[in-house]
Formats: C-alpha cells, sequence, structure tokens
C-alpha cells in the first residue's frame, strides 16, 4: 500500500498550560498536501514514550499492517494477547485533534500525560508519521540519533520554531 505522507525533519516546540502549540512547517506542509480539513490522529507509540501523529489517510495502511502481523503471529503460534494490545493500541488509544489556520493544535489532555509531555516538546518526523517527545524525556530515553537532535535543540542549537517565526 502506497505511503500517502512523507513526514520527514525535526522541531522544537513550546506546549502552553492548555496544551496548545503551533505545528511545525514540515508537518503542516504534508497535511496540507494530503489531508486538509485541519485534523490529526494522535496515538501513543508502539514501544517508545512519545506520542505518534499522523492524517486520517493512514488509516487503511494501519489496519493492513495489524492484519499482516496477526497472521504472522497466528503462523508462528503465538496467543492473540500481542495482537489485542496492538489493535486497541492503533485503533483505541487515538485521538482526534484539531489545528488552525496558524497550524496551532490543543493536545488532547490523556495524549500529553500518556505521552508525558512537559513544556518544551520535540517533533520528529517519521516517515508516514510523526512523533511527539518530552524533549527532555527523548535525551534520556531515545537512540543515540534522537538524543543528538534533543540535545542540539535544547541546547541552544535552536530555539522553538514560534520565537524564530516572530522574530522576523
Amino acid at each position: 500500500m502506497e505511503v500517502t505522507h512523507i513526514f520527514s525533519g525535526n522541531a522544537l516546540g513550546a506546549l502552553d498550560k492548555e496544551g496548545r502549540v503551533r505545528l511545525p512547517p514540515f508537518i503542516l506542509r504534508e497535511m496540507a498536501r494530503h489531508e486538509g480539513g485541519g485534523r490529526l490522529l494522535l496515538g501513543v507509540h508502539e514501544k517508545d514514550p512519545c506520542l505518534t501523529g499522523y492524517g486520517s489517510a493512514l488509516r487503511p495502511r494501519l489496519e493492513a499492517e495489524l492484519e499482516r502481523r496477526r497472521l504472522r503471529d497466528e503462523a508462528l503460534g503465538r496467543p492473540p494477547d500481542e495482537h489485542h494490545a496492538r489493535a486497541r493500541r492503533t485503533f483505541g488509544l487515538v485521538e482526534e485533534a484539531s489545528y488552525d489556520e496558524g497550524g496551532r493544535i490543543t493536545l488532547p489532555a490523556f495524549a500529553r500525560r500518556r505521552g508525558g509531555l512537559g513544556r518544551t516538546i520535540l517533533f520528529i518526523g517519521a516517515g508516514s508519521h510523526f512523533e511527539i517527545w518530552d524533549a527532555s524525556l527523548a535525551m534520556a530515553e531515545g537512540d543515540d540519533e534522537l538524543r543528538l537532535v534533543a540535545e542540539y535543540r535544547l541546547g541552544g542549537g535552536a530555539r522553538p520554531f514560534e520565537e524564530e517565526e516572530e522574530e522576523r
């Protein structure tokens, strides 16, 4: 099945007390190109302590991948528990969120809590989806490359993109 989005890039964002943040340009460009409607789906990552975000066009691909993995597990004689947990994570622990014309979105409270998000978040492109990390958590628990990006962004190498755009 064809990938409809290719989220590529990274950016630091500032989450306010109400859970609002401006989506970075690399996400907004892809959403404008393929989705429209100003809505994102946000879920929990399969293994990492972060959120994943994607457009609704990805749903059929997720369902096909879920079924492929179910059949593989069945052929290997694995109990269906993993499949059910994966299905809940993929479709049950997902929330929709709207963003406005300026790209501002309010991340749902459950999603923020589930992702352990604080005030500074890191957006990471991951192909068909993007990840939303608490920036400090990305430095502490991410892989080597993710830690390098978080360290650069948090170390003053780049400010949240909202601040950069306001100065222009």
